[in-house]
Formats: C-alpha cells, sequence, structure tokens
C-alpha cells in the first residue's frame, strides 16, 4: 500500500460568486507541486468543508486528481463527518476519483465513546479497504479525543489505517503513540510545532501556512526527515510569525485572507457562518506577511 508521508498542505477552496472556483482551485494546487509540496489534502477543516455540498466536496477532489495526475505530489482527500454512513459515501467517492489516501476527522457535535470513535473508524476502513487511511484528530475542534489506546486498536485491527493526523497541540501524544507504535506514521496538524513532532519522529506535516509558503514548508520537512534538525528548526523559527498570526481568528479565516493580500485569490469569500477577519486582524496578517518572500505570484 502506497502510502502518503512529508509535507502536505490542507488546500483552502477559493469561491466566486458564492459557487466552488474551480480555475483558482486547480492554479492554487499547481503552485503547490511547482514549490515541492508531497501532498495535497482537499476538504478539509482549512477548506471549509463543514459547508461544501456532497458534489462539491467530490469536485474538489476531481481537480485535486487532474493537476497532480504525473507529478510527484499526491492527493491526501479529507472524508470525514459526524455520520458514519456519510463518510463511507464519501470515502468510497473519493477512492472513485482516484485520490492517494483519505484523512477522516473525528467525530464532532455527537461526542462518542472511545468505542464508538473505534467503531465509527473502522467501519469506514473496512468499506475501502484498498484505500490507505489517516485518521484526524483535533478534540479542539470536535470536542472528542482519539486516545492512543483507541489509534493502537485500529492501526492493529485495519490494515488501511495507516497513521494519524494529531492536532492536540500535545507534543507527549506524539510520544506516546511512536513509543507504542514506532511504525505509525504521524502528521503534526499545527503549524507552530511542526519541527518539534518531527523531531520526534514524526512523518510529516499537514500545513494551514503551507497555502501560503509551500516552498518553506517543503524545506522544512525535507530537512527533519533528512535529519537536519538544525535546519528544519531555523525555518520553523522563522516561519513562527507567521504561523501564529494565521490562528488569529478561527481557522481558514486568516490564511484565506492572507491568500487574498498576496494576490494568489482574486476574491475574498467564505460560507456562511465564517467571515472576513475584523480590520484589525486584517491589518495584522499583512504587517507580517512583509516579512516573507511569497512564491509564485
Amino acid at each position: 500500500m502506497d502510502i502518503v508521508t512529508g509535507s502536505s498542505t490542507a488546500l483552502i477552496t477559493p469561491f466566486r460568486n458564492g459557487e466552488l472556483d474551480e480555475q483558482s482551485f486547480a492554479k492554487l494546487i499547481q503552485r503547490q507541486i511547482d514549490n515541492g509540496i508531497d501532498a495535497v489534502c482537499p476538504v478539509g477543516t482549512t477548506g471549509e468543508s463543514a459547508t461544501l455540498t456532497s458534489d462539491e466536496d467530490i469536485r474538489c477532489m476531481e481537480i485535486a486528481v487532474e493537476v497532480c495526475k504525473g507529478t510527484n505530489t499526491k492527493v491526501l482527500a479529507g472524508a470525514g463527518s459526524n455520520s458514519t454512513n456519510e463518510a463511507i459515501n464519501t470515502a468510497k467517492r473519493a477512492l472513485e476519483c482516484g485520490v492517494d489516501a483519505i484523512f477522516s476527522v473525528s467525530p464532532y457535535y455527537n461526542k462518542p465513546s472511545q468505542e464508538g470513535l473505534y467503531q465509527h473508524y473502522k467501519t469506514i476502513a473496512d468499506s475501502v479497504p484498498e484505500l490507505p487511511f489517516m485518521l484526524y484528530n483535533v478534540p479542539g475542534r470536535t470536542g472528542v479525543d482519539i486516545t492512543a489506546d483507541t489509534v493502537e486498536r485500529l492501526y492493529n485491527d485495519c490494515k488501511n489505517i495507516f497513521g494519524i493526523k494529531e492536532a492536540t497541540g500535545s507534543l507527549e501524544r506524539t510520544v506516546e503513540l511512536l513509543s507504542r507504535m514506532p511504525e505509525l506514521k504521524v502528521f503534526s496538524g499545527d503549524d507552530a510545532i511542526d519541527y518539534p513532532i518531527l523531531a520526534n519522529g514524526g512523518a510529516g506535516i499537514t500545513s494551514v501556512t503551507s497555502n501560503l509558503m509551500p516552498d518553506l514548508k517543503s524545506e522544512l520537512v525535507k530537512r527533519a526527515l533528512e535529519g537536519d534538525f538544525a535546519g528544519a528548526k531555523e525555518i520553523n523559527d522563522k516561519l513562527y510569525p507567521l504561523n501564529k498570526i494565521m490562528f488569529c481568528e478561527s481557522n481558514p479565516i486568516p490564511i484565506k485572507a492572507a491568500m487574498y493580500i498576496a494576490g494568489l485569490i482574486e476574491t475574498l469569500e467564505y460560507r456562511l457562518p465564517l467571515t472576513p477577519p475584523s480590520a484589525a486582524n486584517m491589518k495584522s496578517i499583512e504587517e507580517v506577511m512583509k516579512n516573507y518572500d511569497i512564491k509564485g505570484l
């Protein structure tokens, strides 16, 4: 099974007049490829998946597969829901689209038990046994934490579950997971701590900031995986102010604003209930961005 590792970008979803801007989306993916990103991640949290329709989800996956075809960049697509049946349907459609792997956020709002999480993920994974599958743990958004015990059960019981995107903000969790499952592919889901997670044995990152800075993010991961931890830390430190400002409001509000400021998207549109950042935060984002050389403009 050909799994995904390295640098990956949690893609924004550009809109124009309320509709998916397919042309801009394709251009953004091409820019990621041109700047060395190992995988793109359509329809995740950063892609406003919560307010995309099922057909829009699939169209985003199709575009990503089309643009990445024949390149070294893979497609790690979002296939999560608080409804297990809906997640299964999305996973099966993702397989039909030709994605390389899927990641699936823990069910939000329902607040299932650990047994519920285990059954949820096992049922989805078993429905697409040929598709590499990554868990996605972000308790700050979903209200539930996939514990290390549950991750270990799933990793042992589902052959296609190969990794987890860890967005708990806890370095100890990464250490715990890898001490118990050395072959588990742990991805950093928090931009500010990409370097320490990689230095503790992480296999990659899924980044918000790499929408804007794919060149530096891909280089950070490359250096870390090659053992150049001093070089990786230097890049991580350089990116810290940008990583910090990208979460001054709920993701993806700031990163989408930054992409608009940089001229990488022509319209700044969100789906309600998300709205543009405050005028003060917009100014702060613009000020921080002045300290970086943004490639591919």
